[in-house]
Order: C-alpha cells, then structure tokens, then sequence
C-alpha cells in the first residue's frame, strides 16, 4: 500500500471518528470535495501544511497522526508465565513474563503454612494484592493485618513490607506492584 494510500485511509477513518461528511470537512479546510474525495482514496497526496490544516480539523495533530501502534502483546497464556519455586516450595508465578518493561508486575504466590516472602525494603511504588484462598498477615511498617480470602490490601510502598502465611493449609494471592519491584 502507497504512503498516499495510508494517509488517505487514516483522514477517512478520523472524519468518520468525527461524524463529518467530505463536504463538511473540505469546507472547514477550505478545499474542495473533490479533493478530499481524491485524497481518501489515495490518487493525490497533500502539502504538509494542507494536511496539518486537515488533521487539526479533525481534532488532532501530525505527530498522533503518524503514530504507529506498537505491537504490544495484550494476552498472556499459561505458557507465558514464568515459575519459580523456592526450597521451602513456596510458588511464585510472574503472569507477564515482560513486566519489568511495564509499569506494574502482577503475580501469583502460593505460599506455604508457616512460611513467609522475604521483607520488602520500602521503595518507590505501590503496592495491591487480593486473596485468593487461604489466611495471610500483611506487616506493613510497624503494623500487621490480617487478610483472608476475598480481601484484598493497597498501600504506598514507603515503608518496609513483608508478607506471611497465617493458614493451615496453602495460601494464594496475587500481588501487584508498581513500578516492577520483586
């Protein structure tokens, strides 16, 4: 597909956005229908300072404009997921396997009775998790909550943080942080 062909496709689809017919738009540019018609089919291409009049008439700018969306992986299946599991056979599953090149990092932890995850010194960020089964104890600076299955904690991470098991059976829950921290 020719550049002209691009350029014609992205101002239809933005007139369109808009709910503007080719006349409305062409008189608000000051050009002709014929022009614009031409235009979205791609037989013509516009000077740039024609085509910054057209974009902003449209309710954007050249840079938006010329965007491409990045190929940004949006699901994630199991296999994407990466697991490890320490020697106590505490289970934590990253359910992004990119998400230190993200702005959150969402886990997964099964955490076994009478076991805890390492303190978290405090850091930038915060912090949100939700039970999912099972009984834990969130020590958040000098405090300590007790969490159950179906609650759910959010915190500013400027004080150290440890989490604990407090059940007698396995305890799941996920953990989001942000920015990417574990």
């Amino acid at each position: 597909m020719s550049i002209e062909e691009q350029i014609g496709i992205k101002i239809r689809n933005l007139r369109n956005q808009n709910g503007l017919t080719q006349e409305e738009l062409a008189d608000r540019t000051e050009l002709t229908k014929g022009f614009i018609s031409q235009l979205e089919r791609g037989l013509t291409a516009p000077s740039v300072s024609t085509l910054l009049d057209i974009v902003e008439c449209l309710g954007t700018n050249l840079s938006d404009f010329f965007h491409e969306d990045d190929d940004v992986q949006v699901v994630y299946h199991k296999d994407d997921c990466f697991e490890k599991e320490d020697e106590d056979g505490n289970k934590i599953t990253w359910l992004i396997a990119t998400a230190q090149s993200r702005n959150l990092e969402p886990i997964l932890v099964n955490l076994k009775p009478g076991q805890s995850l390492p303190e978290d010194k405090p850091h930038e960020g915060e912090e949100f998790g939700y039970v999912i089964k099972g009984t834990i104890k969130l020590h958040y600076g000098d405090s300590v909550y007790t969490l159950r299955k179906g609650d759910s904690f959010s915190f500013p991470a400027t004080r150290k943080h440890k989490i604990c098991s407090a059940s007698s059976g396995v305890s799941d829950f996920l953990w989001i942080s942000t920015p990417p921290s574990f």
